[in-house]
């Protein structure tokens, strides 16, 4: 087995197989994960803790498909409390869970993961999470789950994340939102096979929002460089739309053009035979003469009358009364339009009103209690998490609300409610929310009793002194830790090869140099 002793930063007492692990660690860099999961299988003797072992053992597996193996050894290096990165194996613990057919238990991994304040990239939990609710054929939960993977700020490529969201849109019947998600992804997608997905998703939205023109243009993007296959249902929505607008372009000829038709436009001519460009000739428009300058006799253009001529001149001139200044009229209305329309946002912004709504976060946070979620995406973004912690504590799991009053102005609203609770009785509430950006979030939470000095008050006021500085200061000492192979990987998205996104560590210094990367390679 090699020589023995106490790994570094382990607690004593507790035993590993130095050669093994390091033949373990080689062996997973080269891309040998069965040689490697053995490796570190035997690097630490039965029973023993060792959560940096236990973590690479349970990537290696995830590689070869032994996903039911992986599992236990993510929950074997969540029992390591010296090794840290809950959140990170929480979240390969729920991709273990999803790849081997357990949707059940990856939700409550993965939002164990999402309760794990020091993870620095949730959104890769919550596209997890999307993907285990999706499975479970929660289609709602699916799509709040990959609404919060695109607007977390840690995500450096929401396109994926919106394009879901977008998937999510069209299967509750919401095409429009489809469109809006699709084109959003486009925005954030490089343009490569990654665009060509989105824009075929894009034209099945467009068919079932009925505006066909626009789908075909999407789906002829997605075709043009001839890399992308549709689908079976993006190619019946392709051939519905251009069916569509086949019967549009196959409607009965009008007289106008009918009329144009008799007299030959769209046809040859004898001029085309002359040497010219086989267009209708502007002198001989019936075509009839053969010669370039027309006869009276063959073109009747000489037996016009004057009153015809006159005519012809009081129609056009009408005509042109009618359109003159159009362009001008549209703009003007255009911008009338545009002038009411934030006129009447800023007054809904200075009267308290938002998106999302007061009572929309005050429902949302009961309800995610209830659930089960996690509440910080409701809470104001200055609150202590001591303070979160006690709003959270006030609000009952499973309890149904009644509003019964907001009090709005523009930057700070109450909300007073009535809770039924899950053992029976209602409870009343008075809930501080403060303006963050168009939207609100809860500030504070109070019990609301008939005197106030029996009430149970927590006024959970933003005075956070976490500054920017602080918190970049705290990801990079998180970004200092064991962090490499394994922290690409803790990005496994579903069952196929790319189902960890380890990052491969290379050898580029001297043994010196060698030590950290064979540390990051647990992250």
């Amino acid at each position: 087995m090699g020589l023995r002793g106490v790994g570094p930063g382990r607690r004593k007492g507790e035993i590993v197989d130095s050669q093994a692990l390091n033949a373990g660690r080689s062996a997973y860099r080269e891309g040998d994960f069965a040689t490697a999961q053995a490796l570190l299988s035997a690097a630490k003797g039965p029973g023993e803790v060792n959560g940096e072992i236990d973590h690479l053992r349970g990537n290696a597996l995830m590689r070869i498909g032994r996903y039911d193996e992986a599992a236990r050894a993510y929950a074997d290096a969540l029992q390591d409390p010296t090794y840290g990165k809950a959140g990170a194996l929480a979240t390969n613990l729920g991709r273990a869970y999803l790849a081997a057919g357990k949707p059940e238990a990856a939700v409550t991994s993965l939002n164990q993961a999402l309760n794990d304040r020091t993870y620095a990239t949730p959104y890769k939990a919550q596209m997890a999470l999307g993907e285990a609710y999706e499975a479970l054929g929660q289609t709602r939960e699916a799509g709040a789950a990959w609404r919060n993977a695109a607007i977390d700020e840690s995500n450096p490529d929401p396109s994926a994340a919106l394009a879901r969201l977008g998937r999510s849109f069209m299967q509750l019947g919401r095409p429009m939102d489809a469109i809006e998600a699709y084109r959003t992804a486009l925005d954030f997608s490089t343009p490569a096979a990654s665009q060509n997905a989105v824009y075929a998703d894009l034209g099945e939205a467009y068919v079932a929002a009925n505006r066909m023109p626009e789908a075909q243009d999407a789906f002829s993007r997605a075709l043009a460089d001839g890399t992308y296959r549709l689908t079976a249902t993006q190619q019946a929505a392709s051939t519905a739309s251009a069916n569509a607008l086949a019967a549009i372009s196959a409607r009965p000829q009008s007289d106008t053009d009918a009329m144009l038709q008799a007299a030959g436009y769209g046809t040859p001519s004898p001029y085309a035979a002359q040497g010219g460009s086989g267009a209708i000739d502007p002198l001989d428009p019936l075509g009839s003469s053969g010669e370039f300058i027309p006869s009276p006799e063959d073109t009747g253009f000489f037996e016009v009358s004057e009153r015809d001529i006159m005519e012809n001149a009081r129609q056009r001139a009408s005509v042109e009364r009618k359109n003159k200044h159009t362009g001008l009229k549209v703009f003007i209305a255009l911008l009338v339009v545009v002038i009411l329309v934030a006129a009447a946002g800023a007054g809904l912004y200075f009267t308290g009103y938002g998106w999302p709504t007061q009572e929309a976060v005050v429902e949302g946070v009961f309800q995610s209690q209830t659930s089960g979620e996690d509440l910080s995406p409701y809470l104001a973004s200055g609150l202590s998490e001591e303070e979160a912690a006690q709003i959270a504590s006030l609000i009952p799991a499973g309890a149904t609300i009644s509003i019964d009053g907001v009090d709005r102005s523009m930057n700070e609203s109450t909300v007073s409610l009535t809770a039924t609770l899950a053992e029976g009785g209602t409870q009343s509430y008075l809930i501080e929310l403060v303006r963050e950006g168009i939207g609100w979030k809860i500030s504070s939470v109070e019990l609301s009793f008939d005197s106030l000095a029996d009430a149970g008050t927590v006024d959970a006021t933003i005075t956070s002194d976490t500054s920017p500085a602080t918190d970049s200061a705290e990801a990079a000492q998180d970004e200092g830790d064991i962090v490499s192979a394994d922290e690409a990987t803790d990005e496994v998205l579903g069952t196929d090869q790319s189902i960890l996104e380890a990052g491969e560590t290379t050898d580029q210094g001297s043994d010196a140099a060698a030590q950290p990367q064979e540390e990051e390679a647990a992250q």
